[in-house]
């Protein structure tokens, strides 16, 4: 399910039944890929390859609101994507996520509009 409001498409990513609390969930869609995340305090979304190297965050660990790179064990916070350890120095971006019912969804950029020819 896809619904477009504004600049934003909002994507169903998986149900709230998905994913753990204090885990992490690996969500693709139109050649992008992002972490969706599980917190005490709700769902977050960020990009999925980390900033340092190309490794897939959802292979990582969350502790205490953070993600740790399964490659370089470097930390960022899930929630403002502020790097917090190295060899991470990069920001990671963080997107949008709402919950409907059981169906979380992902904010991410909606289609520029084609020029008519």
């Amino acid at each position: 399910m896809t619904v477009e409001s504004g600049n934003t498409k909002w994507v169903v990513a998986c149900t709230t039944d998905d994913i753990d609390e204090e885990d992490v969930l690996r969500f693709d869609h139109e050649g992008a890929s992002y972490a969706l995340y599980r917190l005490a305090k709700g769902f977050h979304a960020s990009d999925g390859w980390c900033t340092h190297e190309q490794a897939h965050l959802a292979d990582g660990f969350v502790v205490n609101g953070e993600i740790e790179c399964p490659l370089h064990q470097g930390r960022f916070d899930i929630v403002s994507g502020k790097p917090l350890s190295p060899p991470v120095c990069v920001k990671l971006k963080t997107w949008p996520v709402r919950v409907e019912g059981k169906n979380v969804l992902i904010g991410v950029p909606a289609p520029a509009e084609k020029d008519a020819a």
